[in-house]
């Protein structure tokens, strides 16, 4: 069998496609001996320690590559912002351009641009590999900052990552809105006010959005223009780092929300048009846009490309001490169609010459670059298409990725929610639909994400809800609506995180309900920050049922990170115990914890019967209990013994008989 079809083997359904997935191997491969001529990889990535402006002992240099440009210029605080020769650079082979400066010709704090010249034209830019970008609070224009940084030590512990099959809790958050005050709040905000909570949550990997500098607030951080510089708007450098590094004293991984699947058109603040041509880092041609985005598409093909895309990750993890990343768009890369228009119904959809080769490639070398330069990284592929191996093994014939998200998750609530009747949710087709994974490759599940939360969608809770949130969310106030909604949000959030197999995601503040949506300042709201903050104030308040939502998402989380293991590729722990489409009831288990939902909403059952492993059990988490905004209609205290069942008693089953009232959920504990 040919080295990489290991992939093949393990899906019988893949046969036909074997010479696509070969050939794909086997590009990577001649791909990578292309670019570093045999170099590892981690080492040629190196494009940061380069490019860009860097103080050394003989002084300061600054490269930048502009194979169209005729001239290239420092304009800055350092010269008036006049042309000067003394801020010259000069050309070196391959397009490159390098300017070696004297001490004190930069001074930490001023900012400057690149004045490329070119024939017919002439633009100010920002350096392609600049770390560090400001705006200017009067012109709102944006700039390159000099920036050294203190010589101190990271205050850390040295990270090595989470034990092997610890499942990840992901808690995804906005460092910009992070704040309750109506502003765009900061990483030291962040790290006092909030990494606190997520620790005491449970959760142990954060995930943050926006980190890469972006013109546009408002465009949630998806209009990169400066690939290397941590956004300025929430801190410095050293903010960032310390952020990360109490994460990681806590125990917690970080990772971060990468953008490479496009760029901002901005000319003035990015790479687009660097050196007079709109190519440079970009397809030509129709290719160039992004038909659905209003951005610029990378030419994957292009090896000064791979270059900078490879040092830009190599870059995340060496020097802010990254654990990793969620690659976004991944759909968009990986076809030419970018998965505009196709339903992705057969395995011929993704093998029919819509595929990006180039882009998958470089998809391929990141993984094997992130997993070399820190083995213990992991990485997440957004991607709606379901391109069987995108998380397999490279070796395998896969793409490398640890885990993909498993986006049909939240559709699939919002669906049931918005279209289903109570009545008629099918208990054991919630169960199918959140285990519908390929077998072999790990996901992270959730609920909701940021996305269901922007302006145009509806939170889980504000659909479940609406606008009996704002009267009646105290306690003692409640009504048949929020009564309802806060079952089913924990009872959604409980059967989505229990049947991982590889991982937890949740949104900041989702896990209490927060209310309304998000909405960036933008002119259609008058540059409004009101809907672009957390209201903590709400969950710290004993009073509404915020506080119960909460306690019980922290229950749920530290009970199943106890619980669930994930070492192996199959959920070797699972197993389907019970379902009952007619009483809306589904039982199932993970290890020695089984879990039962009655999904019905004018239903209890007293002394229902479920088959389970003969024993005792003990109730560990019950969704209707008291302090997680339940009526408290079962006694939690009491033991359950199994009763025998002469049918299944042969196999060590017995009736697992329970009371379950409505639109509740029991995990109970097997006792050895």
């Amino acid at each position: 069998m040919k080295k990489g079809l290991k992939l093949v083997q393990s899906d019988p359904y893949l046969l036909p496609y074997a010479s696509a997935i070969q050939g794909r191997y086997d590009y990577a491969v001649s791909k990578e001996q292309q670019l570093t001529g045999g170099t590892p990889l981690q080492d040629w990535a190196d494009g940061y320690l380069y490019f860009g402006l860097h103080h050394t002992e003989e002084g300061w240099v600054l490269r930048e590559w502009a194979p169209n440009a005729t001239a290239v210029y420092v304009k800055g605080d350092m010269n008036a912002w006049q042309k000067e020769e003394s801020y010259r650079l000069k050309p070196l082979p391959n397009g490159i351009w390098e300017g070696r400066f004297q001490e004190g010709q930069f001074r930490h704090g001023q900012l400057f641009k690149l004045l490329i010249e070119w024939n017919g034209g002439w633009g100010e830019r920002i350096p392609s590999y600049a770390t560090r970008v400001v705006q200017d609070e009067q012109s709102k224009l944006f700039s390159a900052q000099v920036w050294e940084e203190e010589n101190k030590p990271r205050t850390g512990k040295r990270f090595k990552g989470l034990k092997k099959g610890t499942p990840l809790f992901i808690y995804e958050c906005h460092i910009g809105m992070s704040s309750e005050q109506e502003k765009v709040s900061t990483y030291e905000e962040f790290r006092v006010n909030v990494l606190p909570r997520i620790h005491a949550l449970g959760y142990n990997c954060v995930q943050m959005m926006a980190v890469q500098e972006h013109p546009y607030y408002g465009s949630f951080g998806y209009h990169v223009s400066n690939f290397f510089a941590a956004s300025s708007r929430f801190g410095t450098p050293e903010q960032l780092k310390a952020l990360i590094d109490d994460a990681h004293a806590l125990g917690m991984m970080v990772i971060m929300d990468i953008v490479h699947s496009h760029a901002a058109k901005n000319e003035r603040e990015g790479i687009a048009n660097m050196d007079g041509t709109p190519y440079l880092y970009f397809h030509e041609g129709a290719r160039r846009e992004h038909p659905a985005w209003d951005s610029m598409c990378f030419d994957y093909g292009k090896p000064q490309v791979l270059h900078f895309l490879l040092s830009n990750c190599k870059f995340w993890l060496s020097e802010y001490d990254f654990d990793g990343f969620r690659f976004d768009g991944v759909t968009s890369m990986m076809y030419l169609s970018h998965g505009l228009g196709e339903d992705f119904m057969d395995y011929g959809s993704y093998y029919n010459g819509n595929e990006d080769g180039d882009a998958i490639v470089y998809l391929t070398l990141a993984n094997k670059l992130i997993h070399a330069v820190k083995p213990y990284a992991i990485t997440i592929a957004e991607d709606m298409s379901g391109m069987p191996g995108l998380a397999r093994p490279i070796a395998e014939g896969g793409m490398g990725f640890d885990f993909r998200l498993a986006m049909g998750i939240p559709d699939f609530w919002i669906k049931y929610i918005k279209e289903i009747r109570d009545e008629d949710w099918k208990a054991g087709h919630i169960l199918y639909e959140m285990t519908n994974r390929r077998e072999n490759e790990k996901t992270i599940s959730y609920a909701e994400s940021h996305d269901q939360a922007l302006v145009g969608d509806k939170t889980i809770i504000f659909r479940l809800i609406d606008a009996d949130m704002y009267w009646h969310f105290e306690h003692g106030h409640s009504t048949y609506m929020v009564d309802r909604g806060i079952a089913l949000h924990k009872m959604i959030r409980l059967i989505t995180a229990s049947t991982i197999h590889g991982g937890y995601l949740n949104f900041m503040g989702n896990e209490f309900g927060h209310p309304e949506w998000i909405d960036f300042p933008r002119q259609g709201n008058g540059w409004s920050y009101k809907y672009a903050r957390r209201q903590w104030s709400l969950v710290d308040n004993p009073n509404f049922y915020y506080s119960d939502l909460n306690r019980f998402d922290q229950a749920m989380v530290r009970l199943l990170q106890e619980h669930i293991h994930t070492a192996k590729d199959t959920m070797q722990d699972f197993e389907k115990l019970w379902d009952n489409e007619g009483d809306q009831v589904v039982a199932y288990r993970r290890g020695k914890l089984v879990f039962v939902f009655n999904w019905s909403g004018n239903r209890s059952y007293t002394d229902y019967g479920i088959l389970a492993r003969e024993g005792k059990y003990k109730v560990v988490l019950d969704t209707d209990a008291p302090a997680f905004g339940g009526f408290g209609l079962n006694d939690d205290s009491v033991e359950h013994f199994t009763q025998p069942n002469g049918v299944y008693q042969p196999y060590g089953k017995g009736w697992l008989k329970l009371y379950l009232p409505a639109r509740s959920a029991l995990v109970l504990a097997y006792q050895d």
